[in-house]
């Protein structure tokens, strides 16, 4: 049985499967995507506006808002993974959650920084999304992107499976020039390339 991306999500939710509360090991493997290389990849954040594309239960939106952003806005396609996020970050007044298939549906608003980590495994258009990516950001805007050096194009659940649109660091620059953003570097971890581009 292949589900949609979004009852995939909702089923690990509703199980209780919450990132934000792993065990440390796990929480460490995580960080071979979106750990200090990428958080250094983001920059200045202190007082910027931030947009998180598929901010599952809010693991990454913690340490945003630790580090003192303006405002946070997450977007997910997942409803029970948004309640989720809604707990977990309820202690902060500056977050705004938003159930969004980006990028089919786009938020309003445009941000300083806009960032996302493994993503765009999910989503088959890799143009679409990076041009709406651009789109929402202001001038001088950074945007930074994780993607998985793993190119399985299913993941594969025990009980069902969910189709996978696995990334290429080739296609990512091309969909990045096309999209008029400028690409700054290339961090390349062990599990992932981090790119950072910037809305010039």
């Amino acid at each position: 049985m292949q589900l949609q991306v979004n009852e995939h999500y909702d089923r690990l939710a509703l199980s209780g499967n919450d990132p934000v509360n792993d065990p440390p090991m796990l929480q460490e493997y995580m960080d071979g995507w979106d750990g200090v290389p990428f958080l250094d990849a983001m920059g200045e954040i202190d007082g910027k506006d931030v947009l998180e594309i598929g901010c599952g239960s809010g693991r990454q939106a913690l340490r945003v808002l630790d580090r003192g952003c303006g405002a946070y806005t997450g977007i997910d396609i997942s409803d029970e993974t948004l309640l989720l996020a809604s707990e977990n970050l309820a202690a902060y007044e500056n977050v705004t959650l938003d159930c969004c298939h980006f990028p089919l549906e786009i938020p309003e608003g445009t941000f300083d920084i806009v960032f996302s980590t493994l993503t765009f495994m999910h989503i088959q258009d890799k143009l679409r999304a990076c041009s709406a990516a651009a789109g929402l950001l202001k001038p001088g805007g950074r945007f930074v992107l994780s993607i998985s050096k793993d190119t399985s194009d299913m993941l594969d659940m025990g009980d069902y499976t969910v189709k996978l649109y696995p990334d290429s660091p080739d296609e990512i620059r091309a969909c990045l020039r096309a999209s008029r953003l400028r690409l700054h570097e290339v961090i390349e971890t062990e599990k992932a390339y981090i790119f950072v581009a910037f809305n010039s």
